[in-house]
């Protein structure tokens, strides 16, 4: 049972580790992931949590293991939530409570986190409206993020702002079967060869 799980973990990592590759730094979603990713700054969690309370608890050790760690090792993490939380909307009520839980830790201002799920959806758009794919991840995920790496970078950014349009019109460009075609679905309980 124990082997099950750590292929299914390993397989979750792989999988979120190749949408990191194809999408967010292949599309250049975002342009400061590259240098962390080849530099091996980037710690990838799975948490085991199928609820609120769990998931907050796991987020709370990997927020205490980030803030403690030298960003020239470890810079970001995602902590990867495969076992629960398929609807969009629950995750995403869930980040009241976790932005709770930095100030709580007195974390604001040092850390911050930002979500992506499967479902992904901004308002005022509809659920299959392609710009929703620039924050899909293949499972519901924690991203946590340095607030000094997020201000360098920014700072070393021309034109930040642009970011946000750009990637909409990325996605636009691309479309959904551009996106299928980038391969960065979930496999983990799935027959994958």
């Amino acid at each position: 049972m124990r082997n099950q799980i750590e292929q299914r973990d390993a397989r979750v990592v792989e999988d979120t580790r190749r949408w990191v590759q194809r999408a967010v730094i292949g599309l250049n979603l975002c342009p400061f992931a590259k240098s962390v990713e080849v530099k091996g700054q980037v710690r990838y969690v799975v948490s085991h949590a199928a609820g609120a309370k769990p998931l907050l608890a796991d987020l709370k050790r990997e927020l205490l293991a980030l803030v403690a760690s030298d960003p020239a090792v470890l810079d970001t993490t995602l902590l990867v939530a495969p076992d629960g939380f398929a609807e969009f909307l629950e995750f995403n009520d869930l980040l009241e409570r976790a932005d709770k839980l930095l100030v709580d830790l007195d974390l604001d201002g040092v850390l911050q986190i930002a979500s992506l799920h499967p479902q992904y959806q901004f308002a005022d758009t509809g659920p299959d409206d392609i710009t929703n794919f620039t924050n899909r991840a293949p499972y519901p995920t924690l991203h946590l993020l340095r607030e000094d790496s997020v201000d360098r970078a920014v700072a070393a950014f021309p034109h930040a702002e642009a970011i946000f349009e750009t990637n909409m019109q990325t996605m636009q460009d691309l479309g959904p079967q551009g996106w299928a075609s980038l391969g960065v679905d979930a496999t983990a309980g799935k027959d994958v060869a």
